[in-house]
């Protein structure tokens, strides 16, 4: 089992910056991929950024150049730091941990994000 926990959500004026952090805990394996998505009312979940064990990044479209994800092995912990911040960023974001096809996924609770106009 894995655990994850999101903090840094809250509420931002447009052009504004966040950082979300994502802690893992428990049976944690070195080789995971860990990824943020958001989830916008009304809409489906989205891939936003996703950081494989050794830092190797990608990102969708509408956030490059404006969000970068990082990570502490060590800490077991994945950030999200997000700048240039729109009112179409507004969503909850999840954390995701992946450690392989043949194994579970594990999602945190959530994070809401507000970017207001």
């Amino acid at each position: 089992q894995v655990q994850l926990v999101e903090s840094g959500g809250g509420l931002v004026q447009a052009g504004g910056s966040l950082r979300l952090s994502c802690a893992a805990s428990g049976s944690i394996s070195s080789g995971n991929v860990m990824a943020w998505y958001r989830q916008a009312p009304g809409k489906q979940r989205e891939l936003v950024a996703r950081i494989t064990y050794g830092g190797g990044t990608n990102y969708a479209d509408s956030v490059k150049g404006r969000f970068t994800s990082s990570r502490d092995n060590a800490k077991n912990t994945v950030y999200l730091q997000m700048n240039s911040l729109k009112p179409e960023d507004t969503a909850v974001y999840y954390c995701n941990y992946k450690r392989g096809i043949f194994y579970p996924d594990y999602w945190g609770q959530g994070t809401p994000v507000t970017v207001s106009s």
